[in-house]
């Protein structure tokens, strides 16, 4: 590989949210869905230029990022977005936030297909409305769609928006266009709208294909609203970058009031140069990164097969979040991870962070080095198991 990913970096100190939060040097932490890798050479160089101009002002968004942008999406997913659909705001979950408040009103309802990544539900709640499950279909190791039961759910007349999260975390589904179609023709039929988180769609694996919602059908890109940010694939979490792209014209309206109201239309100019720098020269680094990811992901079913094969490892299509079924304990999620952090200082997710359909799972970031990822294996099969033998 031309980019290192087996380097190590040194993250704590350097007020990590996800290193520096346990106050104990020895907790390994494969949780916050951040990676432990550099992010790509054009996106650093990109930063010191930016740095050694010395002055950081308020911030023009110029046509180059939204010619990034544009040029990404087309080049990459066949989905062509005009520059005036693009509104910038400073990450994915603000602008849930902000789309949930311009399609709803406080008391209306909102789907989510649980278990899902655990801010729908305080971005629901924050904007007065009430969360509707769709729990997804746990059946033969991997999830579904209950499609019979969203129909139930999408003719409420309180109802009003879906949370669609397209890669799904964390159950890692990457959603094929026979079941994006489907929904999407539910959500018509009921004037429910369609709101696609797709902040995970460059972490494919091979096999599966990432299909934007909006792209499916002129229906699908007329009634919905998608939220898109490079952070997640090239590790920018902390530059605070996300757009959300509405081809309907009243509802960007409504959005940008929304995202003044809410006091998150501002970026920031370190943003802006990073996803410029990311979607036009990271190519490469991306495409080994993933390659990297799928390695990392078949070494944890290889040990688990091997030393942990009462805990089922969910299939990962995309996404560096691995759910496992750790129902075989018998003890809630909770406990599970309070045991691993206990006794091996081993730091995951509660699956019950996703709804009351995670309970009993939890959730493991493979997003590190392979040595980092099988020391994190070799903690978790100490504390889960016996007898004691390390993975080689």
């Amino acid at each position: 590989m031309k980019y290192n990913f087996d380097e190590i970096v040194p993250r704590r100190g350097t007020n990590s949210y996800k290193w520096d939060s346990a106050g104990d040097a020895d907790v390994l932490p494969m949780w916050v869905a951040d990676m432990d890798f550099r992010t790509a050479p054009s996106v650093v160089e990109a930063l010191k230029r930016r740095v050694e101009h010395g002055i950081f002002g308020y911030v023009r968004v110029p046509d180059a990022y939204y010619e990034a942008i544009t040029g990404w999406f087309a080049g990459r997913h066949g989905w062509q977005i005009e520059k005036e659909w693009i509104i910038y705001t400073t990450g994915v979950v603000p602008a849930l936030s902000a789309v949930i408040k311009a399609l709803t009103t406080p008391g209306d309802k909102v789907i989510v297909q649980t278990p899902v990544y655990n801010c729908f539900f305080s971005s629901i709640r924050n904007n007065g409305c009430e969360v509707a499950a769709n729990p997804l279909i746990y059946m033969d190791g991997t999830y579904q769609m209950d499609f019979i039961d969203l129909e139930r759910k999408a003719a409420d007349p309180n109802v009003k928006v879906l949370l669609l999260c397209n890669p799904h975390n964390p159950a890692g589904r990457v959603w094929t266009k026979q079941e994006l179609t489907r929904l999407g023709e539910i959500c018509l039929r009921n004037n429910v709208w369609v709101v696609a988180d797709e902040i995970h769609c460059e972490l494919v694996f091979p096999g599966h294909t990432y299909i934007p919602f909006a792209s499916v059908s002129e229906e699908f890109l007329m009634h919905s609203v998608t939220c898109t940010s490079p952070s997640k694939a090239f590790n920018l979490a902390g530059l605070q970058i996300a757009n959300i792209v509405s081809a309907d014209a009243d509802i960007r309206m409504k959005i940008n009031k929304a995202i003044n109201i809410n006091e998150v239309c501002d970026v920031n100019p370190f943003g802006v140069e990073a996803l410029i720098a990311a979607y036009n020269d990271g190519a490469e680094w991306l495409e080994e990164l993933n390659q990297y990811l799928f390695a990392n992901y078949h070494c944890l079913r290889a040990y688990f097969d091997k030393y942990l094969p009462e805990f089922p490892v969910m299939p990962l299509e995309g996404t560096y979040l691995v759910w496992v079924d750790c129902s075989a304990l018998k003890q809630s999620s909770e406990n599970i991870v309070k045991t691993l952090l206990e006794k091996e200082k081993l730091w995951v997710n509660e699956g019950n962070l996703y709804g009351e359909a995670g309970e009993g799972f939890v959730r493991i970031n493979i997003a590190c080095p392979r040595q980092r990822l099988i020391e994190g294996l070799n903690r978790m099969r100490r504390a889960l198991s016996s007898p004691i033998t390390s993975f080689t």
